[in-house]
């Protein structure tokens, strides 16, 4: 009689990184048209560039909201990269599963803090 209950679950094969390969590209290409948005405001800006019109840039609240959102972007893109990093060379499950703990910690505390820098302009 065979035995019909376990994982079947293939853990090889070509598609088995292909969301975080797609989540790598998606998040940096909101971060670059971030960047140009960014450019071209400061290129088109009048006068000269201080911490007036540096904070009048992120005052709207459409840009707080694209600017959190490119932070997520950020924050996504670095915990998919260090993950990787960690189960292709962190061998010892307990030291890559604290530095897992770790990371993830520092950047829900990262976002916390972009949160407080954003909406305190």
């Amino acid at each position: 009689m065979a035995v019909n209950f376990g994982s079947r679950r293939i853990v090889v094969g070509a598609h088995y990184g292909l969301r975080d390969w797609l989540a790598q590209r998606v998040t940096a290409l909101v971060m670059a048209v971030f960047t140009l948005v960014i450019l071209v405001r400061l290129i088109f800006s009048r006068g000269p560039i201080g911490y007036d019109s540096w904070a009048g840039t992120f005052a709207p609240q459409w840009m707080k909201v694209l600017t959190f959102a490119v932070i997520v972007s950020l924050l996504y893109h670095v915990w998919v990269g260090m993950r990787d990093v960690y189960m292709d060379y962190i061998k010892p499950l307990g030291l890559r599963l604290a530095l897992q703990i770790f990371t993830i910690v520092w950047l829900v505390g990262c976002a916390g803090w972009a949160i407080q820098v954003l909406w305190r302009v």
